[in-house]
């Protein structure tokens, strides 16, 4: 279970607003973003195939496939990044805490959470996600 300053997600209260607004910066960018770009992905399909001739109707399916890639993207994104906030407890966090590069300017600021480490598994699994699913669409593209 994560725990940040001994609570529990559910039960846990910002000490002031700076620290609220951290949280909610943090949770719009690194989270937000995969819900976002997987739902606008859902409305272009169902654009598609609402508005266009039933020979686009594989399009859409496939961009209503692609958002629901996206969509189970984003939950696993958001299910590893609740130890974002949560405390040091582990070694394996405290190291991080070592190799984390400060900030010009941030050298004597709040630390909110462990160190941001960059989401390279995310970032490369939508890519395959979205380059396998623009293949598929210039090969049906093609077929016409």
């Amino acid at each position: 279970m994560h725990r940040y300053r001994g609570h529990r997600a559910n039960s846990f209260l910002p000490i002031d607003t700076i620290e609220l607004n951290e949280l909610r910066a943090r949770h719009r960018t690194f989270d937000g973003a995969y819900r976002r770009t997987a739902l606008a992905n859902l409305g272009y399909a169902l654009a598609v195939l609402r508005l266009f001739d039933v020979r686009f109707y594989r399009i859409g399916v496939l961009y209503l496939v692609l958002s629901v890639l996206l969509l189970g993207l984003a939950y696993m994104r958001a299910r590893r990044s609740k130890h974002d906030f949560a405390d040091r407890s582990s070694e394996k966090i405290s190291a991080l805490y070592q190799q984390a590069i400060p900030t010009k300017g941030q050298e004597h600021a709040r630390e909110y959470g462990r160190p941001f480490v960059t989401a390279g598994f995310d970032v490369l699994a939508v890519a395959a996600v979205v380059f396998a699913v623009e293949v598929a669409v210039l090969v049906l593209v093609l077929q016409v």
